[in-house]
């Protein structure tokens, strides 16, 4: 038995959800797909799928097994092609993890160019707003601001975020406008917490030198984007948010802007991937490619400076 072709085979059959489609897929007879299946489970001494005549689905086992399988064959495309003119034309699934808002704002939008340049890549886009163990839950890189702090991660600064604080107008209409960061106090805040710790976030601003950092009372708080959106529109309370966020929003008149002349710190966007592996292909235009992406939006392009790589991990 071939281990590599039976691993391949066995990856298509989960993905493709039964014997017949992944045979006609990879242009095989359906018994040689059986059999090379019948025969990883023989030399495993596990049973990797459940079968029945309408459907295959995969056992725990297989499940574990099918996460290893992937990450083995996609060492082994990326060894040929670190060896070969495929570097050129790179290919394969290419696993990314990415904040909620700036997929949805900014990545997911421009994807037809992704695409354009890369046709034989596959992308699966994770998004949501807590923390990925890349290594864990075989990620190739994600997307992700905030802190750093060392690890055994690469890290490469691709933009940075600028925040704003607004509330909906009927909150203000309610409650009125605070004209100064510690009235705050005396209002209702929407909070945002961290997925990885549960550490509520504090506000702070900075105006002519006089910097305020305050850790306000609020009755609710969450920790995805989306959903802190939400809450401000229906007049929860007062957001801060980045500004790519807000911007359309406070145009249409769902948001208006509060202590506009007062900055909120910045935060720094980075793209992080392991490593302990070459970086492959795939890995590597995704990288340049958002870099590219986030350079050129208007909220989110970093100082003109050198950009490198750095072994760094996200703290929040």
């Amino acid at each position: 038995m071939n281990k590599l072709q039976a691993m391949e085979v066995f990856v298509q059959v989960v993905d493709a959800g039964g014997f017949t489609r992944a045979a006609d897929a990879m242009k095989l007879p359906k018994a040689t797909v059986s059999t090379l299946i019948q025969s990883l489970e023989g030399a495993l001494a596990v049973k990797l799928l459940h079968r029945t005549t309408r459907h295959v689905s995969v056992t725990a086992d297989g499940a574990a097994y099918y996460e290893r399988c992937l990450r083995i064959l996609s060492d082994v495309r990326e060894a040929e092609e670190s060896l070969s003119r495929t570097r050129l034309s790179p290919s394969g699934r290419l696993r990314v993890d990415a904040p909620t808002g700036l997929a949805s704002d900014v990545i997911v939008p421009a994807l037809p160019q992704f695409f354009e340049q890369y046709p034989d890549i596959q992308l699966e886009l994770g998004c949501s707003d807590r923390p990925v163990d890349l290594i864990e839950e075989g990620v190739d890189c994600a997307v992700r601001g905030g802190a750093l702090g060392d690890s055994s991660l690469i890290a490469r600064r691709v933009g940075i975020l600028h925040f704003v604080t607004c509330a909906s107008p009927a909150y203000l209409e309610r409650y009125g406008r605070p004209a100064h960061p510690n009235e705050l106090l005396r209002h209702r805040c929407v909070n945002y917490f961290s997925a990885r710790t549960g550490k509520i976030f504090d506000w702070d601003f900075t105006r002519d030198g006089e910097r305020v950092q305050v850790a306000l009372p609020g009755h609710i708080a969450l920790n995805d984007s989306n959903a802190y959106i939400a809450a401000g529109i229906a007049g929860l309370g007062i957001v801060q948010m980045a500004n790519f966020m807000m911007e359309p929003m406070l145009k249409d008149g769902r948001f208006e802007l509060l202590l506009e002349d007062w900055i909120s710190d910045p935060l720094p966007v980075h793209v992080v991937y392991p490593q302990n592996r070459h970086l492959s292909a795939k890995v590597r235009v995704f990288v340049e490619w958002v870099a590219e992406l986030f350079s050129n939006h208007p909220g989110m392009r970093l100082p003109k400076m050198p950009a490198r790589a750095t072994p760094l991990e996200i703290a929040i």
